[in-house]
């Protein structure tokens, strides 16, 4: 077992050396089908597991082809690479048994994000020689060990596969970070088969050696891109022939962040970048913002989705400028089933490596749209949870200082394993 603790270490080393954003997977999706293929597990990649119109927020396709380049030249595996070119990066692995049983799903994510990383002398993944290589992105919310602990139970499922009844499927989705990835998974309907389904996270404030089987915290959210097109004007010599774009989205700006708030749960929204105009005396003819929603519910965050529409519509008339908003990520809000989480919970509770568990935390947080994964596996009268391994941080996440105690990644594997066997036995 200590073997697969160093190949966990190794493998999330080599990750976070080599991060790469939502949709540019590239290097990561063929290093991970390389494995799993030569595990034996039955692959499904790309576009056959992934629905292309819902696919939200995609780079551009100069974007991918420059990225497509640079993962061949930093140690993409050549015989897989292609599958991944157009940026439809996720893979579903599947291990039949050949035996009559239940049909488990495991979600782990593969994204990194946009932040340059720490060079402080202090940081460990400076010190050991395994920092960010790409300048300007990074792990900095652990999906590189999100990924090697799916590599990780691959390797004992294998090892074990005689013990195995029914199929287990192990999702390798791309573009977590903005929402934009699951939901074209579960559009293409990898997992309309599934009777349990599990996602994972590390960290997010739980303490480390501690773990909690249903976290249903989760906001439901909407990542909206907002333009106004007006006309170009000379500020001094004829502002009166000139549409104000940067005027609209000012006004839009300021009635957002006064949007009512919902007296059914919590709310939230935010823009959090707002660019305009080309220069001092001249009337602004563009300004682009980007906002996101958030809701306690699905149906709260719609309301407030509706009144975003509706403002940044009225300032468009008010300053006769033209208007659009496109979604590029979204989440749902989700509850997690605990007869599933007791099983995890139960096998947390009988880790030697895990000194507390907890069945379910309900506080709210962030976003995540592993909730689409669990939403359809309930809808098909199946469970789904939402569960976090604690572990020691050197920051928070999204932060250039970004770290975790990979202790954590074996005895991980270790409970995920186990829940196997458990749900199995049922």
């Amino acid at each position: 077992m200590q073997q697969l603790g160093d190949k966990l270490i190794q493998w999330r080393r080599d990750f976070h050396q080599y991060p790469e954003t939502g949709f540019l997977e590239m290097r990561t999706a063929s290093i991970v089908a390389s494995i799993l293929d030569e595990l034996g597990f039955y692959l499904q990649m790309g576009k056959k597991v992934m629905s292309e119109q819902d696919c939200m927020g995609k780079p551009t396709d100069e974007e991918t082809k420059e990225h497509y380049q640079w993962a061949k030249e930093n140690g993409a595996k050549k015989d897989y690479l292609p599958l991944f070119s157009e940026g439809y990066t996720g893979i579903v692995a599947t291990l039949d048994s050949g035996k009559e049983g239940p049909t488990i799903a495991y979600r782990f994510d593969m994204d990194a994000l946009d932040i340059l990383e720490s060079d402080s002398n202090d940081h460990f993944p400076l010190n050991e020689g395994f920092s960010s290589k790409l300048h300007g992105k990074m792990h900095a919310c652990g999906h590189d060990s999100h990924t090697a602990m799916g590599l990780g139970l691959a390797t004992l499922l294998i090892e074990n596969k005689h013990q195995l009844k029914g199929k287990i499927k192990l999702i390798f989705q791309p573009a977590e970070e903005g929402t934009r990835g699951a939901k074209a998974m579960a559009a293409a309907n990898v997992i309309e088969d599934v009777d349990y389904f599990i996602a994972t996270h590390i960290g997010v404030g739980v303490p480390h050696k501690q773990f909690i089987a249903a976290n249903s915290g989760f906001l439901a959210t909407s990542k909206l891109d907002i333009t106004y097109t007006g006309t170009a004007a000379h500020a001094g010599g004829s502002p009166e022939e000139g549409k104000n774009a940067l005027l609209a989205a000012a006004a839009s700006v300021l009635s957002l962040h006064g949007i009512s708030r919902h007296s059914g749960g919590a709310t939230r929204v935010n823009v959090g970048q707002l660019e305009a105009g080309a220069g001092r005396n001249i009337i602004a003819n563009h300004a682009s913002m980007k906002v996101e929603t958030r809701g306690e519910t699905s149906e709260i965050n719609d309301f407030v989705k509706e009144q975003v529409t509706s403002i940044v519509s009225g300032a468009a008339t008010m300053y006769q400028v033209e208007h659009k908003i496109e979604t590029v990520g979204e989440a749902l809000s989700c509850k997690c089933s605990l007869d599933l989480a007791e099983i995890l919970h139960q096998c947390a509770e009988a880790s030697p490596d895990i000194e507390k568990s907890r069945l379910e935390d309900n506080t709210p947080g962030g976003s995540e749209d592993a909730t689409y994964f669990m939403k359809a596996v309930q809808k098909n009268g199946g469970q789904a949870t939402y569960c976090v391994f604690g572990t020691e941080l050197a920051a928070g996440h999204h932060n250039e200082r970004f770290d975790i105690n990979e202790e954590t990644l074996l005895p991980a594997v270790k409970v995920l394993y186990q829940s196997v066997q458990k749900i199995m036995e049922k």
